[in-house]
């Protein structure tokens, strides 16, 4: 039986939204994306918990 890792980072959209020497914008757009992906994770893994999720 294969072991399967999760991943919730995403390495280069958490460099670009938290990292010193970027422009305000891409920041932004990079913390926007990182927020729009765990939303869209944690809708998908709604049904699959027991309690409901959303």
């Amino acid at each position: 039986m294969a072991h399967m890792r999760t991943t919730t980072r995403v390495p280069a959209l958490w460099t670009a939204a938290y990292g010193p020497h970027r422009p305000r914008t891409v920041r932004v757009l990079a913390r926007c994306l990182l927020r729009a992906r765990a939303f869209a994770r944690d809708l998908a893994l709604a049904d699959h918990v027991p309690y409901g999720g959303y």
